[in-house]
């Protein structure tokens, strides 16, 4: 699933593309992904003039000249490419935006689990499927006032998109990697330099993974993410990449927390008795 890294690089590569021109045409392959009419999207992005883009988690936002918000929201599957002409087109291109500059945004989608739709802002957007602040902004004092409270494990409340929006699965593992917290501690048992780790290993990994376009195997060799058993540079039949990067002697534990596959390191996240 694309997480907010991904989106983020894909926020940045539509950016470039979009920003200061004008929809000309709204193009739909496969209504499966649309969340509104074909034919009120099609009259409320067509002769609009994209102005600006945005992020929050894991939603991408176009913003109009009509001062509505085309939403992105890529699912499972998602990803977007460009192209001029229709042979060149992405294979699995569901909704392609035409500008007038002759170039086609696609929004591509395999298992079409994506959504496209119109929000009045993305304020509006936000309130309405009641996101919290995105993990690129939230503050420590944020994650304290949310969490400090809550006599639940940590891990699924970081993967609570109305506590902070756009952390997924291995990016919370990470976190809690990074910071030295067990995914099984209780929210209100961590201390005030435990928010801090915690709030600091978020900006880290999620700063880490946008600026590597989300290319994971190109992380420092001291992420946990090669660790994971899905790491594609991993060989096949090898547990070379299951042992912690800071202890080589130790294997990462995997368990399931929250129903979520978690991955830790049981020396440097100790298990509170």
């Amino acid at each position: 699933m694309p997480e907010l890294p991904e989106v983020e690089t894909y926020r940045r590569f539509i950016d470039e593309l979009v920003v200061e021109q004008t929809i000309v045409a709204f193009e739909v392959k496969d209504a499966h992904v649309l969340a509104a009419s074909e034919d009120l999207l099609r009259r409320g992005v067509v002769g609009s003039r994209v102005t600006g883009t945005r992020r929050l988690g894991k939603n991408c936002f176009l913003e109009l000249s009509t001062g509505q918000v085309l939403v992105l929201h890529f699912g499972m599957t998602g990803d977007v490419g460009a192209y001029r002409d229709e042979p060149d087109a992405p294979r699995f291109t569901r909704v392609a935006l035409h500008l007038d500059t002759g170039l086609r945004v696609a929004f591509v989608d395999p298992r079409k689990f994506g959504r496209i739709r119109l929000a009045e802002s993305v304020e509006a957007y936000q309130k309405a499927k009641k996101l919290g602040p995105d993990a690129l902004d939230i503050t420590t004092e944020q994650l304290k006032a949310k969490l400090g409270h809550r006599k639940t494990l940590i891990k699924p409340l970081l993967l609570d998109q109305s506590i902070t929006a756009g952390l997924g699965n291995w990016i919370v593992d990470e976190v809690l990697f990074q910071a030295k917290i067990h995914p099984e501690r209780v929210a209100n048992t961590l201390t005030d330099a435990e928010f801090e780790a915690m709030h600091a290993a978020i900006q880290l990994v999620l700063t880490t993974a946008i600026r590597h376009e989300a290319t994971y195997r190109h992380f420092p060799a001291s992420f946990l993410i090669h660790a994971r058993e899905w790491d594609d540079s991993a060989t096949p039949g090898s547990d070379k990449h299951l042992f912690c990067p800071r202890h080589p002697d130790t294997a990462i534990i995997k368990n399931y927390v929250g129903g979520r596959a978690t991955y830790t390191c049981p020396v440097c996240q100790p298990a509170v008795k």
